[in-house]
């Protein structure tokens, strides 16, 4: 991915543009609505498609005191990269890299006995021991450890921290239905997650850090703050859910512009079909523009016929299909240059279309329009 300071001087055929001031902005509005409780900068997939190392360090700069990854290879590239201070990953599967966990000081997440017997097992290898975060299946049904087998996973774990092989640093869970707001599970896993965490402390275990609020329960749920907040789509400007209010109602600011240069224009005579299917045909003479962007680069196929592009000050929507490299706009009539910059989505103060539209358009979330854009559109990144 590109890192650099200012856009390049060269014409680019497409650009995501990451405002790190706003990133920063954000983590410091984010901080304040959890005041009393440190906040974990989540960056995996790549910081949700917005670059992981240099919104991980722009995190850290505002304030925040942990990251946190998906994979436990997502946070050894961070550690890799020089990233300091708290880095927890919890994605696990047989056979990881626990002991390079480890060596890396990171923290790992722990569901089951399985991952029990392999992170003390390479705690031996390595000679030193592991910091352990013990993650309870409160009710999303997901990753976690069920209720039932809470008793025997902490017991062990317990036995793992006096024998020297594990720090039993956290303990944590992950909301269901957080961006539902009154949704009655929220209450539920609240409480589950209360009993849960007591019945440990009960046995002894001493964490850290409980955790169990999203970004949602962030902004919403201040009883559900404890010691640490988990901010994934909300450090990128992205309201969780249209249902809780708009990026603007919270103080942020979305971090990604997508853009693109025409690569033609050019002027067609009306029953023109356009793109594969001709599901679009030309009601009239018309101009078209060609967008050099496609599903390859992440663009849904979802959005064919209705995706909303800004291209001087007007807005214009997908002409037909999504193809693989690229997309048609009908322009109307209007003649902009070839190299014209045509703008996808961004803050939407400059009057460009969101991720929010686009996910509106596609029957999705704004979240997968961020993290789908992929690596062969470079990353810009601004304010650093």
């Amino acid at each position: 991915m590109n890192e650099t300071s200012a856009v390049p001087t060269a014409p680019l055929r497409a650009r995501a543009e990451i405002d790190l001031g706003a990133l920063r902005a954000n983590v410091r509005a984010l901080r304040a609505r959890a005041e009393g409780a440190y906040l974990m900068a989540v960056v995996k997939s790549d910081a949700y498609g917005h670059g992981a190392v240099p919104c991980a360090r722009a995190a850290l700069e505002a304030g925040a005191t942990w990251l946190g990854t998906a994979t436990p290879e997502e946070a050894l590239a961070l550690r890799a990269a020089g990233l300091p201070g708290r880095i927890m990953c919890w994605l696990w599967v047989p056979g990881g890299p626990w002991r390079q966990a480890i060596e890396a000081d990171l923290d790992v997440s722990v569901s089951g006995m399985w991952a029990l017997r392999e992170v003390t097992a390479a705690a031996r290898e390595a000679g030193r021991p592991a910091r352990v975060q013990l993650k309870a299946d409160t009710g999303l049904g997901r990753n976690g450890c069920q209720p039932a087998d809470w008793p025997e996973l902490v017991g062990a774990a317990l036995e793992a921290e006096a024998a020297g092989l594990i720090r039993v640093t956290g303990l944590w869970s992950h909301f269901a239905c957080a961006d539902e707001p009154g949704h009655p599970s929220i209450a539920a896993q609240l409480t589950r997650f209360r009993e849960m965490v007591a019945h440990a402390e009960e046995r002894g275990v001493e964490p850290e850090v409980r955790h169990i609020a999203n970004s949602p329960a962030t902004l919403t749920l201040p009883e559900s703050h404890f010691d640490l907040v988990r901010t994934g789509i909300a450090m990128y400007g992205i309201s969780p859910s249209p249902e809780l209010g708009t990026p603007a109602d919270f103080g942020l600011r979305p971090v990604m512009t997508l853009s693109a240069s025409l690569a033609l224009v050019k002027r067609v005579p009306g029953g023109q079909g356009v793109s594969y299917g001709h599901h679009y045909v030309t009601p009239g003479e018309t101009t078209l523009g060609l967008v050099p962007l496609g599903y390859a680069d992440g663009i849904p196929r979802h959005a064919s016929g209705g995706g909303p592009v800004l291209v001087e000050g007007k807005w214009r929507t997908v002409a037909g299909r999504v193809a693989m490299d690229q997309f048609v706009v009908d322009l109307g009539g209007d003649e902009p240059e070839p190299g014209t910059r045509a703008v996808l989505f961004g803050p939407g103060d400059g009057g460009e279309p969101t991720a929010e539209d686009w996910a509106q358009v596609c029957g999705t979330i704004a979240y997968e329009i961020v993290t789908r854009i992929g690596t062969r559109v470079p990353r810009v990144h601004l304010n650093g």
